[in-house]
């Protein structure tokens, strides 16, 4: 297998230091960016497997850096934010990141949530390409395309991967560190929230009802969601 490439998008010197270091010794080539633009350009150049990319960053806020990349060329995207509010995490997600990390965090944790990304992006390589019908929304896995209605709905990478394991298994009601071992392939107590801001976007753009919340139990959707 080709050693995969890694952008590191991070202008506090010690974190792109430490984070790279513990990338490399991973086995993974890295490439570095200290502010926003250099970020674009250096994954326009590089075209990385992968993206870790820090929020606050001088020149080019990181939220403005995933928009742009994810324009260009769909790319697993790890954000890492000093911000905690649900609006903050919800705006990341909706611009294109597939995950994010709080700071301060592990180096190690961050390492595994990388690994995460790329076995998602190789298992959603291999899935069958029938097309899921579920009430008025139609999911076709090969192309990644989701319609409500007819209409086409612009959903992030982890926003499809999410709602096509729903989708999959209508009626079976999922746990949060189900879908957070099926769809992020990982396991993580402070994850649920990942989990829970994903469905919310969902439910923005498909509507309140396409995801059904089981109390207590996690979510489901149905094969009828009128």
């Amino acid at each position: 297998m080709s050693v995969r490439k890694i952008a590191l998008i991070e202008d506090e010197k010690s974190i792109a230091e430490a984070v790279a270091a513990r990338l490399r010794r991973e086995g993974f080539d890295v490439v570095l960016a200290e502010d926003g633009l250099a970020g674009v350009a250096l994954c326009e150049r590089e075209r990385p497997d992968a993206v870790v990319l820090d929020v606050m960053l001088p020149g080019l806020d990181g939220l403005e850096v995933c928009r742009r990349i994810q324009r260009d060329r769909p790319v697993p995207v790890l954000m890492l934010t000093a911000r905690e509010s649900e609006t903050d995490i919800l705006v990341g997600l909706n611009v294109g990141a597939d995950d994010y990390m709080t700071k301060p965090f592990s180096p190690r944790e961050l390492v595994a949530r990388v690994h995460a990304l790329l076995r998602r992006t190789e298992r959603a390589a291999e899935r069958p390409a029938r097309v899921l019908r579920v009430a008025q929304v139609e999911i076709d896995p090969a192309a990644r395309r989701v319609k409500h209605e007819g209409q086409p709905v612009h959903l992030t990478p982890m926003e499809f991967d999410l709602f096509y394991q729903l989708a999959s298994s209508t009626g079976v009601v999922f746990t949060r560190e189900q879908l957070l071992s099926e769809v992020w392939g990982y396991s993580d107590v402070y994850g649920a929230r990942t989990v829970d801001s994903h469905v919310a976007a969902l439910r923005r753009k498909l509507g309140a009802g396409v995801v059904r919340t089981v109390h207590g139990i996690g979510y489901s959707v149905e094969e009828d969601m009128g």
